[in-house]
């Protein structure tokens, strides 16, 4: 890539016959000047000016990378020019750094957002944002892609999706210690209001925000749909230094929807969770908030939450409210009897009372350790399912993976993928992962597996772009690289032989082939007998 900083655009096209300026790089660093070009040795001091630096003279698809430090910020960042779904705007932490955008010297005030996001196809990554006058992110664009973040000690929620905000993707971010004047308005996460819908979160952390950790309230959006997938929601309803936000706060880990006046007006806000885990909440984990839309819980686990479940409502006609393998200790359960419910800890039968004995551990040590090199979440003891469980294999298949003869009940399988990283499902149209041929297979060979060691993973890409193929173990960790190249559109088949012990000797057992093409990812279970 060649770097072509914006005040070179006079002979970038006039060297168009020798070389072309597909995309610019921009460095930012708190050593840098904004009269600067804007290159790795002479970058600029603000993230606005790289951003005024990027018109669409070029392709988007252009870079701004910020160094390390801390940015000292005293007014909004707005970003409200538009990538498209081929080419986005990237605004990337450097490699190694963190910087963090501290805007502490804001006034408390609802127009003081640290960062305002209205454009469409950016991916942002890697960056702290910390003490906004209001929210630390607000978006209201779409198709954004929003990973390895972290929003604290912002004067209302942390990141908030609304103003018809739709088709994002928050990966692996954290939201913590918010709080507003009045304590009751900061939340963690919020996709509330006048939203969108089909946002998702993946891999997120939230913890001691003063109202709820995700709020999904509507005013006036109706009928429209969250995914959260893998989210730890805990102790929200208390303040940093572990006081209660009483009497304002609402103290709520997932708050579903709900609306103004009682949701008089019917609004839905159809939620879909899966693998969460809320814990410690003042009030409720999963709390339903007069919701009238889908409410489907998979997987789901709540611990010693005031109530861990209250989703005791109807919904309106034609919406259903669905709990499965979902475990709850240490606290009540409230749940509609129209629900659909099945294999769910608290029904008996077919289980006995659930204790701490089902658990290796309820110790909560390492829930707000440091995130993984790629951001993914620490690996934790706490709540999963102790050898000889009555919970394990005691699930119905949800099409979650799982090892065994069912599924686990809980949020986390035993012995089985708590992550993958990364592993949030961007849609491309036309982009197809198939299931491996043979499967399983078997590294000896033999004629029961047409004679070969090796299976053969076929894939579609409707574009020319990079596609990355990699091989994981039931424990998330990454055994294989089988491809990181450029590829043209088409059906492309990688081999992956079972003999390969050159990194280490695989066992038999379950792999993941996790295929990754543009921001979309795709996984399918691998077979691989010895």
């Amino acid at each position: 890539m060649i770097e072509c900083p914006r005040s070179s655009l006079i002979f970038c096209l006039l060297s168009a016959p020798l070389f072309l300026c597909w995309s610019a790089r921009l460095y930012v660093s708190t050593t840098g000047n904004d009269s600067n070009l804007g290159t790795i040795d002479q970058p600029l001091l603000t993230i606005t000016k790289a951003i005024s630096l990027l018109p669409p003279l070029f392709q988007p698809g252009d870079t701004v990378y910020v160094r390390g430090g801390v940015y000292v910020e005293s007014a909004t960042i707005s970003i409200s020019k538009s990538g498209t779904e081929a080419a986005r705007y990237y605004l990337l932490a450097y490699s190694g750094e963190r910087p963090v955008l501290d805007f502490s010297s804001m006034t408390t005030s609802s127009s003081n957002r640290g960062v305002r996001l209205s454009g469409s196809y950016w991916h942002i990554r890697g960056l702290d944002v910390k003490g906004a006058g209001d929210n630390g992110m607000h978006i209201s664009g779409s198709n954004n892609i929003i990973e390895f973040c972290a929003f604290y000690e912002n004067r209302d929620t942390g990141l908030q999706l609304s103003n018809g905000a739709s088709k994002n993707q928050i990966i692996n971010c954290d939201s913590y210690y918010n709080a507003d004047p009045s304590g009751e308005n900061a939340d963690g996460f919020a996709a509330k209001l006048d939203v969108g819908t089909d946002n998702a979160f993946y891999g997120c952390r939230s913890w001691q925000n003063c109202d709820d950790g995700f709020d999904g309230y509507l005013r006036p959006s109706d009928n429209v749909t969250t995914t959260l997938e893998r989210c730890w929601i805990f102790m929200n309803g208390y303040l940093e230094d572990g006081s209660s936000s009483l009497p304002n706060g609402d103290g709520n880990g997932f708050k579903m929807g709900g609306g103004d006046n009682g949701n008089a007006d019917s609004l839905r806000h159809n939620i879909i969770l899966k693998n969460c885990l809320a814990f410690d909440n003042r009030v409720k984990g999963y709390d339903q908030n007069n919701n009238r839309g889908s409410m489907t819980l998979l997987n789901c686990t709540a611990y010693r939450n005031g109530t861990n479940y209250g989703m005791n409502a109807g919904v309106k006609t034609g919406e259903t409210m669905m709990l499965t393998n979902c475990v709850a200790l240490g606290g009540a359960v409230s749940i509609w009897t129209g629900a659909v419910q099945t294999t769910n800890s608290w029904m008996n039968p077919p289980f006995p009372s659930v204790t701490e004995a089902d658990f290796v551990s309820v110790d909560t040590a390492g829930v707000r350790g440091p995130r993984k090199p790629d951001g993914s979440l620490p690996d934790i003891t706490f709540l999963h399912l102790a050898p000889g469980s009555q919970l394990i294999d005691a699930g119905t298949d949800v099409g979650i993976p799982y090892n065994g003869a069912a599924p686990d009940l809980g949020a986390f399988e035993t012995g089985g993928v708590t992550h993958v990283a990364g592993a949030a499902a961007a849609t491309i149209a036309g982009f197809q992962v198939f299931q491996n041929f043979p499967n399983p297979f078997s590294a000896r060979g033999g004629s029961a597996f047409g004679g070969n060691p090796a299976t053969d993973i076929s894939y579609l890409t409707p574009q020319d772009g990079n596609v990355v193929v990699r091989i994981y173990d039931v424990r998330g960790r990454m055994v294989r690289e089988l491809v990181d190249v450029r590829e043209s559109a088409g059906h492309h088949v990688v081999r992956w032989d079972g003999r390969d012990d050159r990194l280490a000797p695989l066992s038999s057992g379950v792999y993941f082939v996790r295929i990754a093409f543009k921001g979309a990812t795709r996984t399918a279970k691998i077979v691989l007998l010895k």
